[in-house]
């Protein structure tokens, strides 16, 4: 019930000041220089960086049970994705026998507004030809698109199934 849900928020913020905590450790003592005399104000500086990371930066609902493998792998394919996306814009950009059919396509994405669902529109924005740029009246995400006829919103749909499952849920249980 109530009990438990509150526990499971206890400790994914206690999580989340963890791993907060330890990003911004690493950082200062990379910008630090990584001198013995600095760890002291280091532990310090990360202590209270990730108190405000929380007050500004809640734990998402959405990010609560990430699978590791499942998000490795999303990061591979999102490396990949970004490398391909490249050679393509390049490609349509220098050979004037590729033709463009510039347009945009209309994607009902099932992530609520949400940091899963910026996530999403990160890692999307690096698919060959496509690029968020908003959304309408209904909340589906508008993509612009470099040839309308390609399978866009069928790219889409697996891009997020499988982020869906690297965060740990399934499409259609989100709030």
């Amino acid at each position: 019930g109530i009990e438990s849900m509150s526990k499971n928020f206890q400790n994914r913020s206690r999580r989340a000041i963890f791993f907060r905590g330890i990003g911004y450790f690493l950082a200062w003592m990379i910008m630090a220089g990584g001198d013995l005399a600095d760890v002291l104000p280091g532990v310090g500086a990360a202590a209270l960086a990730a108190w405000a990371s929380l007050l500004l930066l809640p734990p998402d609902p959405g990010t609560a049970s990430v699978r590791p493998m499942a998000l490795a792998r999303l990061f591979i394919r999102f490396v990949w994705g970004s490398v391909v996306a490249g050679v393509d814009i390049a490609r349509r950009a220098f050979s004037p026998a590729m033709p463009l059919k510039l347009g945009y396509v209309v994607y009902p994405v099932a992530l609520p507004p949400s940091a899963a669902r910026n996530l999403f529109m990160a890692v999307t924005s690096l698919m060959p030809g496509t690029l968020p740029a908003g959304s309408d009246q209904s909340g589906a995400l508008i993509y612009h698109c470099l040839d309308v006829d390609q399978p866009v919103a069928q790219q889409l749909q697996q891009e997020e199934t499988l982020l869906v499952a690297a965060l740990g849920g399934t499409l259609g249980s989100a709030p």
